[in-house]
């Protein structure tokens, strides 16, 4: 995909409203121009200056290829360690849909614990944060990350919480991040 990609919408399109996290839908001609297409998930400028956020299941609405979503309850296993590098790479797929880096990378996630489950299986416990407390996003944030855990082979549970503290700052980024992003 070019970078500022123009696009016209191909057929009416259900959309989140960046930042207020608020659903839309975008009629059927709408032109639109593709600034972000990572994890999966299309963020899109409208003629009038809004930034709206597609899924990839929609992508057929731009004229790009449909994406699938993960498939919940997977099957298979995966244990301790495994488990745990497997939900990052997940987490890794979900990108903040203002910035080009993804959650993990941004500093957004801020604990992932393996608790393994008598009955079998895995519970995935993920603490993270928003890059600002009002953030309408946050429960998008939250859902996203939920449907790529419970994609992980050996997890049968999920609990993502949201938390605000301690409160994210640009220092929380990775050193790759801040250096592609111009900080150091």
């Amino acid at each position: 995909m070019k970078a500022e990609e123009p696009v016209c919408l191909i057929r009416d399109c259900d959309a989140i409203l960046i930042p207020s996290g608020s659903k839309v839908t975008l009629p059927a001609g709408t032109r639109v121009i593709i600034t972000q297409s990572l994890g999966g998930m299309y963020t899109l400028q409208t003629a009038e200056g809004y930034l709206v956020r597609i899924e990839g299941k929609d992508a057929d609405a731009i004229g790009k290829k449909t994406l699938a979503a993960p498939s919940a309850g997977s099957s298979g296993t995966a244990e301790g360690t495994n488990v745990e590098k497997l939900v990052l790479a997940q987490l890794k797929t979900i990108f903040d849909p203002e910035i080009p880096v993804n959650i993990v990378d941004l500093g957004l996630v801020y604990a992932c614990r393996i608790v393994p489950l008598a009955s079998g299986g895995n519970k995935v416990e993920v603490e993270m944060t928003l890059t600002a407390p009002g953030c309408g996003m946050g429960d998008v944030l939250k859902a996203d990350a939920e449907g790529k855990i419970r994609s992980v082979p050996g997890v049968t549970d999920v609990c993502v919480e949201v938390v605000l503290t301690p409160p994210w700052n640009p220092m929380m980024m990775s050193d790759a991040v801040k250096l592609q992003l111009g900080l150091l």
